[in-house]
């Protein structure tokens, strides 16, 4: 009975979302809003920490920005609450990565009221990974990598598509979101001309990861990314294709496994364990610990660190 009761609960709670959504408004076509006169706050939702990085530096004291993932919780099996849900219907811009990588976000839009609401696809000016069938990858196709972010011209791409929706919410502050975001692409091309110095000095350019969540970092500097498991954390190789990724390692003399911060496989023990790799951190950036953003981390003291931690696994000199 109190499985029921529970049902109910959330059911009537849906309900009052979804007529929340419907109630009269002024009729307007998706994302003609206007910032209100008396400079409240834009309100912003992100769904992955880069994009909530991206959006707090553009916006500044403009905006409130919220990331609707809890601090250190595995993006990849995030599904919304009901007040998840409740807190996105008060929204004004809501950004996500796009690429397959949200796979809550197509049934979470058809609940919100999106009269009101500017959606921010952020992949969609991006050449994605994978199936170059379709570059939108909106339903997560199979062997679509969505970790656009990591390679930094793409991700300047995801920050300009933030700006854009902010200049267009808010056009009376147009210049000041533009002179954040040229701050902000200063700090992109720094970062790239840091990893092609990376790639220019590198002895050797084959990394092995516990996931294979490193395809644009490798794309977009020549290295090759050898993933133990998927584009997923949860995907996991055959016996036979780990034991194929054993004797790489072995015959390649790979000395490190790189591996993520919040997730640590299994079965990237076992290949550690059999070809006597040593252990390193490479991280994905998708979440952040509080303790992490206490530090004062963001995206690019990460990606630094992802930097020096490259510098030891590809031997540069």
């Amino acid at each position: 009975m109190s499985r029921i009761f529970n049902l109910m609960i959330c059911s009537t709670i849906f309900i009052f979302l979804l007529a929340g959504c419907g109630g009269e408004e002024p009729e307007s076509s998706q994302g003609q809003v206007s910032a209100d006169q008396d400079q409240k706050p834009i309100q912003i939702y992100t769904t992955i920490y880069p994009l909530y990085d991206f959006a707090k530096k553009i916006a500044g004291n403009q905006a409130h920005v919220e990331n609707i993932v809890p601090p250190g919780v595995e993006s990849h099996d995030f599904e919304p609450t009901v007040q998840d849900m409740m807190n996105l219907n008060k929204a004004q811009i809501f950004i996500y990565n796009g690429a397959g990588f949200e796979g809550w976000v197509e049934k979470a839009l058809s609940a919100l009221n999106q009269s009101k609401l500017i959606v921010v696809n952020t992949s969609e000016q991006v050449k994605v990974l994978g199936d170059e069938s379709d570059h939108s990858a909106e339903h997560g196709h199979e062997g679509i990598d969505p970790h656009i972010w990591l390679d930094p011209n793409r991700a300047k791409v995801q920050a300009e598509a933030i700006k854009n929706a902010l200049v267009q919410i808010d056009p009376a502050h147009q210049t000041y979101y533009e002179e954040n975001f040229e701050e902000l692409t200063i700090k992109f091309n720094e970062l790239d001309q840091d990893y092609k110095d990376l790639r220019t000095h590198a002895n050797r350019t084959d990394m092995l990861v516990s996931h294979a969540a490193f395809g644009y970092l490798a794309d977009a500097y020549g290295f090759e990314q050898i993933a133990i498991s998927g584009l997923s954390p949860s995907d996991e190789p055959s016996t036979k294709e780990l034991q194929q990724i054993v004797e790489l390692a072995k015959e390649r003399e790979i000395h490190y496994i790189l591996f993520e911060t919040i997730v640590s496989g299994k079965v990237a023990e076992v290949v550690k364990s059999e070809v006597g790799a040593e252990a390193l951190t490479l991280n994905t950036i998708e979440s952040l610990s509080e303790e992490e953003m206490d530090e004062g981390q963001d995206y690019f003291t990460v990606m630094q660190k992802n930097l020096e931690t490259l510098k030891i696994a590809l031997q540069y000199k």
